[in-house]
């Protein structure tokens, strides 16, 4: 009788030679894939820890300009470029902004931003939508704004003037308005009087006939500033009128739009003779204002500010209550209807949420002869 033959069970897990199959490079390569995913991390983790940042130390290096993960600094009076340490990390706001104050440190043949000093001052605006950081400091540590305006072509923008002052009074720094182009008009802009009322210092200049441009370097002497202002106000022809050695592109305003072409892509720091730094920062259409509430708009319109106690309401907008002291005053003309219409437009554009657009505020309570409440 033949013996009944027993089938062999097929082994679910198949044995592998471990000895062959170890020595070459692909291997287990998903279980190599996922030790290197977790690798970076722990030896990023532990290397914050074993190797930290310098907390206290003494800056050699003023930033240039940067991108990304490399800045250009100015050393020892010669530009360096630089790699920034991956452990300096981006916060609510930008890591580094032309004027920043760092340490540089060699290591082999590499350059490395290994420290940023903490802002005197800074001039920011809210970063974009798709920003990584919230607020977006376009000049650190600098001492004046330049806030520059075309008496014409492109026209006089009162608004952004207005917008500017109150980044400057946010961030530290003094305002100084520069009305350039003044060759091309006969008479100044009417705001530019009430900007001297409110204590404003304004110059006049002009590249093409040289005005002002030595009270303008009197100005900057010895101090950081930055210019800003409209794509095609003449901040880089200002720049290469102080000093020419510069050689800066400059473009003609569009015939079309009537609006200044963008000259300058990026914001950076040049040095000047007599001991000027100045940031030259491209031309902007609006400016949005950094940690300022519709609420607070009116401590930065002094002549509003001193009236408003005087309104019914504590909380008076200034934009429709009954008997609002400004709204009267402005109807009477004691605050000048270009101020109070800018103050509606910024208090307007921060209140963006409600649906009320500036144009209808502007329509309803400037045009409106009769105060309201009264």
């Amino acid at each position: 009788m033949k013996k009944k033959q027993t089938k062999k069970k097929r082994k679910l897990v198949r044995s592998r030679n471990w000895a062959e199959e170890h020595q070459h490079d692909y291997a287990f390569t998903h279980d190599r894939a996922r030790h290197r995913r977790a690798q970076p991390a722990v030896s990023e983790a532990a290397a914050r820890d074993l190797n930290p940042l310098p907390r206290d130390f003494t800056p050699n290096a003023v930033v240039v300009n940067h991108a990304k993960r490399w800045a250009v600094v100015t050393m020892d009076r010669e530009e360096k470029l630089c790699i920034i340490d991956e452990r300096l990390q981006e916060g609510e706001t930008t890591l580094l902004a032309p004027g920043d104050e760092v340490l540089v440190e060699s290591e082999a043949d590499e350059t490395i931003v290994r420290g940023v000093a903490p802002r005197r001052t800074r001039l920011s605006r809210p970063a974009g939508e798709h920003a990584r950081t919230k607020e977006q400091v376009f000049a650190a540590n600098v001492d004046i704004l330049v806030v520059v305006a075309a008496a014409a072509d492109p026209p006089f923008k009162a608004g952004l003037v207005d917008r500017f002052l109150i980044a400057a009074e946010i961030g530290g720094v003094t305002p100084l308005l520069c009305l350039n182009k003044v060759d091309l008009v006969d008479e100044e802009p009417e705001e530019i009087a009430l900007y001297r009322e409110l204590g404003l210092k304004t110059l006049r200049t002009s590249c093409a006939t040289g005005e002002g441009i030595d009270a303008l370097r009197d100005a900057l002497r010895g101090k950081v500033a930055v210019l800003s202002g409209h794509s095609g106000v003449g901040k880089s022809s200002l720049l290469n009128a102080l000093d020419p050695d510069l050689d800066l592109d400059t473009q003609s305003v569009s015939e079309r739009s009537n609006r200044g072409r963008h000259t300058t892509t990026a914001a950076r720091l040049f040095p000047l003779e007599g001991g000027i730094r100045i940031i030259d920062t491209p031309g902007i259409r609006s400016l949005g204002l950094w940690e300022v509430s519709a609420s607070e708009v009116a401590y930065f319109f002094p002549e509003i500010a001193a009236v408003s106690p005087e309104c019914r309401y504590r909380n008076c907008t200034h934009t429709h209550e009954p008997q609002c002291a400004v709204h009267a005053a402005a109807a009477r003309g004691d605050i000048p209807q270009a101020r109070y219409a800018s103050y509606l437009r910024i208090h307007a554009s921060l209140e963006s949420s409600t649906g009320t657009t500036p144009g209808r505020l502007i329509m309803k309570y400037v045009g409106n002869k009769k105060p309201l409440g009264g």
